[in-house]
């Protein structure tokens, strides 16, 4: 079966695109790669960094099946947990639901989070369409000035993830220096071109390199690269105990943190 034909790869024609306030670009920026790739740690980093910064940033969290949502803090840092299936459950996606439903973390204020819960998975609420999918990034852009997406792997079955990779105003595009990610990535790129999706708006990143990963290996495994994001054991430790917006302080981490400084400062311009 062709599931490309007539599926959410296909844009519509005549829809009217959001307008921005003067100066404010790429405020929508959609992170996805390979199974294993980062995705989700480099999501919140860069949304705790925002907000570290005293700027409002949504962080929407996509992947229905395996719920990130308990994976990048401890419960009892939410002030309270709604779902994000709650959301895409509804036959219209409109602000005020959204904003019933947005997960404020204690200590970083200017945070919002949306994700699935622990135990949830795309089976617990009734299917959504590529609407509310839309409806919900839409709303999302007049919530915050900074959208933050950690976008599915699997894009072929994942209406929000895909959606939101046609849609945003930038794309981190993750890989790691090996065959195996560099295959994957391979297999469902043609999926987003048969939606004529913008190659121009996509930052290819380096992720997870380790220190044996030479500038020259990774040139010849990946091409050309817009950023290189080193490995860091205090990183991979958070990742671990599910605590993704505790503050990085080892400096073993200075390399990662220059990273995620600089996709800032070339992506949203602060």
């Amino acid at each position: 079966m062709n599931f490309i034909k007539n599926s959410i790869f296909s844009h519509g024609t005549g829809e009217a695109q959001n307008q921005w306030e003067q100066g404010s670009e790429n405020q929508v920026l959609a992170v996805w790669g390979s199974p294993g790739s980062g995705k989700t740690t480099v999501a919140v980093k860069l949304a705790a960094y925002l907000a570290q910064q005293r700027r409002d940033v949504a962080l929407l969290l996509c992947d229905m099946n395996t719920p990130m949502l308990p994976c990048i803090c401890p419960p009892g840092d939410l002030e309270e947990e709604h779902s994000l299936g709650s959301i895409l459950a509804a036959s219209h996606v409109a602000e005020p639901l959204v904003r019933h439903h947005c997960i404020t973390h204690k200590r970083l204020r200017h945070l919002t989070i949306l994700g699935m819960r622990k135990g949830e998975n795309e089976y617990s609420y009734p299917p959504y369409e590529r609407t509310q999918a839309e409806e919900l990034l839409s709303c999302l852009r007049e919530i915050a000035p900074f959208v933050i997406v950690d976008c599915g792997s699997y894009i072929a079955n994942d209406i929000l993830s895909a959606i939101a990779l046609m849609e945003a105003d930038a794309v981190l595009r993750l890989v790691n220096c090996d065959l195996k990610s560099i295959s994957y990535l391979s297999s469902q790129l043609p999926l987003l071109r048969e939606s004529k999706w913008d190659a121009e708006k996509q930052y290819k990143v380096a992720s997870n390199v380790r220190p044996n990963e030479a500038s020259e290996h990774i040139e010849q495994v990946l091409g050309s690269v817009a950023f290189q994001i080193p490995h860091s054991e205090e990183v991979a430790a958070q990742s671990l105990e599910g605590n993704l917006l505790k503050e990085l302080g080892l400096k073993d981490s200075r390399g990662f943190r220059k990273s995620i400084d600089m996709i800032v400062r070339e992506v949203f311009g602060c």
